[in-house]
Formats: C-alpha cells, structure tokens, sequence
C-alpha cells in the first residue's frame, strides 16, 4: 500500500472516530455535563498538544453585547493581509465589499477555510471561523442565535515569544499598510464653521481624488524633478529617522512663481506619488485660530495641506504693523466695489502667530506623516517668520517653460519626442516669457485635422507674438523712462528758477529797504 493511501485511511479513521464520539456525547449526555466534558478534554488536549492557538474576534467589547460593538482593528488588518493568500490557496472564498477602497471587492477565506503563512522561516496557520451563541431576547419567546466569526492562528509553542513580539505585529502592520494602499484617496475641503454644529455635519467635506497628474508628465526640468522626488520618498520613509532626532513627523513646500506655471499640478503629483490625500484648507472661512486647530486635529495621516495664494487669504503679511487706515472715501468702503476688485472683507481672525502654531508649532505633530504646502505668486509679499528654513523646508520655483519642460508637453499632447521645429523653438523659447499653460493651450489639438506639425506652428506664432509684445513693452518702458527723468529734470529746472527768483525778489526788496531808509535818514 502506498503511504499517501495509508495518510488518507488514517485520516478517513480519524474523521471518523471524532464523528462516533460527538454523536454519543450529543445523545447520552446533558448539556452542561457535555460541554464540562468539552472543556476538560480541550485543557488535556493542551496538555499534550505542541501548539499554541491565538483567536482574533471580529468585534472587541463585552460579548453579551456582540452585536454594533465596534469591528477590531487587528481583525480587519488581518482579514486584508491574507487577501492575497487566500485568494492563491483557498478554495472557498467569499468578497467583501470594502468603503472608500480602490478595490471594488476583497476577497477573503470563507469559514472553516484555512491557509498557511511563513515568516522568516516559521510556519503558521490561519484559519477562519465562525462560533454560535444562544442569546434570549426580553419578552420573546424564540432565542436568537448571533455569529461570532473570528481567525485562528495556530504555531508550535517554541515560536511563542517571536510570535508575540514580532510577527502579530508584522501582520497587523503590513495589513493596515495594504489598506492605505488600496483606499480611494479623497480631496478635502474645509466646511464654514457655523455648519459644524448640525446633526452628523462634519469640518471637512471630500470628494474622490482622481487627478491624473504625475511627476513623469509634469512640465519641468528634469533634475529638478529627481530633486523633489527624492525628497519625498526620504520624507515618507523617515518615521523612524525623525523620532529619533525629536523632530514632528511633517515637511513644508513653498511653491512660488508666475500664475499658469504648474503650482496646483505639482500638488497633484506629490499627491499622486506618495499617494496621500489632500486638504485643500480655505483660509478666509476660518473665523478665528481655536477653528484653525479643531480643523487641523480632524486631519489625518499620509496628506497634504494645501493653502493655495496664501499672499491673497488673510492679510498676514500686516499682523506685525499697525492696521492699515480705512478709506475715508465712499468708493473705497463700497463693498460692491470692494469685491469687485478682489478686497472683500473677511471675518476671518486667524493671525500669523496661529498659522505658525498650526504649520509647525505643538498641534501640528497629531496625526503625523503631514505634509505643508503654501502657494504664492509674490513670494516677496510674504512675511519672513512664515517662510523662514525649517518652517519651509523647500521651496520650489516654477518659471516660465524652458526647453526641457516643452519637451515633456510635446510627448504629453502631441506623443513626440523629435520634430525639426524644436531648434526653432528652443531659441524662442530662450526670448520669451511664456508660462506652461500657455505652450499646453497651442499645442493641445481643436480638432481631429490638427497634426503635431500645425500645432508646433500655432506655438510658434504664438511665442514670435509674445516676443515682439515683450519688445514693445520695453521699448515702451524704456521711452516712459526717459521721459520721466527729462519731465523730472525739467521740474527741477523749474524749481531753480522760482528759487532764483524769489531771490532776486529779496535783493530787490532788501535794496527799496534800504533807498527808502536812506530817503528817510
């Protein structure tokens, strides 16, 4: 007989023997008595048994009261790290619906399935299961029976101490990471305080991020490129690096430049390659520096926070001067007029000292892997202490398009990397102020005739007419210039003569004096 077929008799036997003892336990004995016997045989089973069984409920809290009790984080993490493994090796599965996941299903072991894990060379069992509880409801008649399920990880008792020090850890850590992983990342934006009051109203509102921007299609030079990713990547691999040195876990940008130059999309990219979610906080809503907290606590972990055009939020760059004088003017305290031209007034309280405490002072480190991105394009309005190394950690300009990042937009819109109209406009490129926005419009086809070859041309128009613009405009400067000093010289040549004059007025008068004091004498 081959042994394979010896295994299976004996375990055919085995099954078998289990199944006659259950039915004499269920038919001769009462139910306390059979479940004392249970127990007993379960401690003496142990006894003799090499292995060490650890259950990990679904729910944590009083198991009378199982039901709407909070689902276990440790069990969630496990259910999503032996996704993979059960979807590999179990033959029965069941899929799970997962919230605010970029999955659409997880898949997971059905009851009484189980699979086997090895970490640095120890074997483990998993298994899933399920046990029922008898619970009489008041003033009912029928019992109800509630499902317990639970996992089941089964190791030999030498492994005990690895076990519990490292690889719990190692599984509840690498599942929670496989969630971030997989969840749909969201886009926040802060709700007016005088809402936070109603029933279920939340600080933040979200929607589902999906821009596609990306670092490979950014229009950028690209060593700068490297540099900020580079960057990045050490920041977000440095939990263990600024817990030692004492530092928050968190970093600060500083993109400044020319409106149209990319800002927002470069947000989009760090969001994208460190995959983190955003929150795009609206300072002028923000009535005083206590909302500015509270909004700062209900962000999370591994996100970006976003204040775009912090020059035009709040009037920060006066909180260390004295206020500035109100208009006496009916125009100028005309609100109409006042938003019209982009002035209206803000209730906003929210000083420099709270912004600073809320980039980096104590409340800034809650929730930690946080990222600080401040927007500007006048990055000489903002006040030093703002922006100053160390609150900033980096600060990103983005010019006008150079060559480099025109290349990038010809492979992004137009899906070339070479064309005989790239000398051309390489040198204009050189004379010309242009923003990527700008090239991204002329080289973005309006319709299905347009080829690669007309859109260049459109560019190419496009950056002869902004060079003669720009030419103009200086010539124009320059001839404005010239004649403000000769208007000045002239001014002052005027000055000197009512000077010399009034002089001259004062001899005159000073000699009649003195004819006059003669006469009389």
């Amino acid at each position: 007989m081959m042994m394979a077929e010896i295994w299976s008799l004996g375990g055919s036997l085995q099954i078998a023997t289990i199944v006659f003892l259950w039915k004499i336990l269920e038919n001769y004995f009462s139910g306390h008595l059979r479940r004392s016997i249970i127990s007993y045989g379960t401690k003496l089973a142990s006894l003799v048994s090499p292995y060490i069984y650890i259950k990990f409920p679904e729910f944590v809290g009083d198991s009378e009261e199982y039901v709407g009790v909070k689902r276990s984080d440790a069990y969630a993490a496990i259910e999503t790290y032996l996704s993979g493994k059960s979807s590999r090796e179990a033959k029965y599965l069941k899929a799970i619906d997962v919230k605010d996941s970029s999955q659409p299903v997880q898949l997971s072991m059905d009851e009484n399935e189980g699979v086997t894990d090895e970490f640095e060379g120890i074997k483990l069992s998993w298994v899933a299961k399920k046990e029922y509880t008898i619970t009489q409801q008041s003033f009912s008649f029928n019992p109800q029976m509630d499902e317990k399920r639970y996992y089941e990880l089964t190791f030999h008792k030498s492994h005990r101490d690895f076990v519990n020090g490292t690889y719990i850890n190692h599984v509840i850590q690498k599942g929670k990471a496989i969630t971030v992983s997989n969840r749909q990342r969201k886009l926040y934006t802060n709700n007016p305080s005088q809402s936070w009051e109603r029933y279920r109203a939340r600080k933040w509102s979200h929607a589902t991020f999906e821009h596609p921007k990306t670092f490979d299609t950014l229009a950028m030079e690209s060593k700068k490129k490297l540099e900020i990713v580079n960057d990045l990547e050490n920041f977000s691999k440095g939990k263990d690096y600024h817990k030692k040195i004492g530092k928050a876990w968190k970093r600060g940008y500083l993109l400044y430049g020319p409106p149209g130059t990319g800002k927002s999309s470069m947000i989009a990219a760090m969001a994208n390659h460190l995959e983190y979610d955003i929150y795009d906080l609206e300072l002028t809503t923000v009535k005083n520096n206590t909302e500015l907290r509270k909004l700062l606590i209900e962000t999370t972990g591994k996100s970006i926070i976003v204040i775009e055009d912090i020059d035009c939020s709040l009037d920060l760059t006066g909180q260390r001067k004295k206020e500035k004088k109100k208009a006496k003017d009916e125009e100028a305290n005309n609100p109409i007029t006042k938003m019209t031209k982009g002035e209206e007034d803000s209730d906003s309280k929210v000083t420099l000292s709270g912004l600073l405490n809320f980039t980096d002072g104590l409340w800034s480190a809650i929730g930690g892997e946080k990222i600080f991105v401040f927007t500007t394009n006048y990055v000489e309005r903002l006040d030093p202490a703002l922006i100053r190394r160390g609150r900033m950690d980096m600060y990103i300009e983005l010019s006008y398009c150079g060559f480099e990042a025109f290349k990038v937009l010809a492979k992004n819109y137009l899906d070339i990397d070479s064309h005989p109209l790239f000398a051309t406009i390489g040198h204009l490129l050189e004379e010309t102020n242009i923003t990527p926005a700008e090239v991204a419009e002329k080289l973005m086809p309006k319709c299905m005739n347009e080829d690669a070859e007309t859109c260049l041309k459109k560019l190419i128009e496009a950056l002869e007419t902004a060079k003669d613009e720009a030419k103009m405009k200086a010539e124009e400067e320059a001839r404005l210039k010239v004649e403000t000093e000769e208007k000045e010289k002239q001014e002052d040549a005027l000055e000197d003569v009512k000077v010399d004059g009034s002089l001259a007025k004062v001899k005159e008068n000073c000699v009649g004096v003195v004819k006059d004091n003669g006469a009389t004498a």
